[in-house]
């Protein structure tokens, strides 16, 4: 078992991957790493289920080299209701899919995938299976998530549905240099990237509503990064 780990990775999310193939187990491995995930990687059924790996999410290739991948599903879905399992294999007929969603899996992905769309899906059922935040707070900015209402100070700033999206998923990471690309993935389930225009309309928009409250100076600020995408930043102590 190949183990991308430390210390230091306490608190992100960890995966499971379950590849015989070592080029795309490589790959993914680095992939996924670069995420921020952590990755525990094996290359049979039987060692996916003899790891002790506490999992919030399952890749799970089916043409194993010692047990099918859907006897692997069915057992690890026994065994736990709250690891997300994804099913990552060349099995692509209409038959094949209904037997993995049927044996547990959450989501079934037909290689070859392309990375942007792998890592976009996998991004969505972590936060679909992570805890279930009721607010986030960046300075003077407040974004209530169970009623979806941005707050400033008290104030209520009015958004369209995609700019609440838009701005939950920068609030989510401040900071980080957010691409166009995984942007769209996240906000509008579109990993081919989208309408450019989309996306810059909407920044526009938050842009206004950020600049809007009068003598608040603790809000964040959205930056364009030429070339890539948008940043977060946050607002001075």
């Amino acid at each position: 078992m190949v183990d991308r780990t430390d210390e230091d990775d306490a608190g992100h999310p960890r995966i499971l991957l379950v590849e015989d193939d070592p080029g795309l187990g490589e790959s993914l491995v680095e992939s996924l790493s670069q995420q921020g995930h952590q990755v525990s990687w094996v290359r049979t059924g039987g060692e996916a289920l003899e790891t002790d790996v506490q999992t919030d999410l399952v890749l799970l290739d089916l043409g194993l080299p010692d047990m099918d991948g859907i006897r692997v599903c069915r057992i690890l879905r026994a065994r736990s209701t709250k690891a997300v399992v994804v099913i990552l294999t060349a099995r692509g007929a209409e038959m094949d899919v209904v037997v993995g969603l049927d044996a547990g899996a959450d989501d079934y992905l037909i290689k070859p995938v392309h990375r942007e769309e792998l890592l976009a899906r996998v991004r969505a059922h972590l936060r679909r299976a992570g805890p279930s935040d009721e607010s986030l707070r960046l300075g003077d900015l407040e974004l209530d998530l169970q009623l979806r209402r941005v707050l400033v100070r008290g104030h209520e700033l009015h958004t369209r549905p995609k700019e609440f999206d838009l701005l939950e998923r920068f609030t989510r990471e401040p900071g980080k240099a957010l691409s166009r690309q995984t942007l769209m993935a996240d906000v509008w389930n579109d990993p081919w990237g989208g309408s450019s225009k989309t996306l810059d309309v909407h920044v526009a928009s938050l842009r206004k509503l950020l600049s809007t409250p009068p003598n608040v100076t603790r809000l964040p600020r959205i930056r364009t990064l030429r070339g890539h995408g948008y940043r977060l930043e946050p607002p001075k102590p």
